[in-house]
């Protein structure tokens, strides 16, 4: 069986999941959310009260932790150990526990192997840091998402505002900067342009600009996309 992989990398706030997202649903792929099964180990630890610095702790819990996906009524759900997390894993808080476990090799290898195994079987989009370079280096359509950092803060400014959450703009751009800095520099699987992946920054374009250009990528990487 022949499959269809899309990956897409870029930094944090680029708007990888929300566009990964519309792809999926217009060409009926599978939409596998990288980054929430990393977010979901990153729960677990701090449930568990584990340092972000202590790798050691860090890989001895990766064996007590269980992250699979599925999807209900069309919804994917994040599911760690059994129980679903999705509402869960979109803080702050998450978020940069995430950024800095993401450096681990074990945490990274718990995940490859599914990653890899959806993207086997199953016609998929997958977002995140390194799917293009690492986890699927031979996909038929790469992208680098991006965009310009103070975009990108005020875009997850607005989300938080829209949850309620009290915010300050300035804290968010500076936790990006830092985040970008971090992923980019990490020795295991940084942050980096695929060097057939097609450049994309979004930062003066909508959700359906971004969306045509990921099709028209994949049309010229022998998708056949009807519409």
């Amino acid at each position: 069986m022949t499959t269809y992989n899309i990956a897409i990398d870029g930094p944090a706030g680029a708007g990888k999941s929300t566009i990964a997202r519309r792809v999926a649903r217009e060409l009926g792929f599978i939409y596998v959310d990288t980054g929430a099964m990393y977010r979901a180990m990153a729960l677990y630890l701090l449930r568990q009260g584990i340092d972000r610095n202590d790798e050691k702790a860090i890989e001895a819990a990766c064996s007590q932790i269980d992250i699979s996906l599925r999807y209900h009524e069309g919804v994917q759900q994040v599911l760690l150990n059994g129980e679903d997390v999705s509402s869960l894993i979109r803080t702050e808080e998450v978020s940069q526990m995430t950024s800095a476990i993401s450096v681990y090799a074990p945490v990274r290898q718990k995940l490859l192997e599914l990653q890899r195994e959806l993207a086997g079987t199953q016609n998929v989009i997958m977002d995140g840091r390194d799917i293009g370079t690492c986890v699927l280096p031979h996909a038929q359509t790469k992208i680098y998402l991006t965009a310009g950092s103070h975009v990108r803060a005020v875009r997850r400014f607005k989300e938080l505002e829209e949850k309620g959450q009290m915010c300050n703009l300035e804290e968010i751009e500076h936790d990006i900067i830092e985040r970008d800095y971090r992923d980019m520099h990490r020795d295991i699987a940084p942050l980096k342009q695929a060097e057939d992946a097609v450049l994309i920054d979004s930062s003066h374009m909508t959700i359906v600009q971004v969306v045509d250009a990921i099709m028209e990528a994949a049309r010229k990487q022998g998708l056949e996309v009807t519409g």
